[in-house]
């Protein structure tokens, strides 16, 4: 109970956003864009991958998050594929090279 309390005052703990389970994939322009948006206090904060399949490797990967928040599964899910699919016209595969 002490820790809890604790952890509440100073910020500790291992209380983070709990992620809801990812959506199935949203094909687009040869990338997979995956909304995997956080569960925050009952509203949804925009998150998820974007991958690009690779002939015989690994796919590459990049994670996606905006501070956005939305009250509904749905409406984040179909915010999420519409923020990716300008992010992916914007920045192409340059979002896979290291900065």
């Amino acid at each position: 109970m002490l820790k809890k309390l604790f952890s509440g005052l100073f910020g500790g703990g291992d209380e983070k956003p709990k992620g809801a389970a990812a959506a199935e994939p949203v094909e687009y322009k040869g990338y997979q864009i995956v909304s995997e948006p956080a569960n925050q206090g009952g509203q949804y904060r925009v998150s998820g991958w974007i991958r690009k399949p690779v002939e015989g490797g690994e796919p590459l990967e990049h994670r996606f998050e905006r501070s956005d928040m939305v009250s509904g599964r749905e409406a984040c899910d179909q915010l999420m594929v519409s923020k990716a699919q300008r992010f992916i016209d914007d920045v192409g595969d340059e979002m896979f090279t290291s900065r």
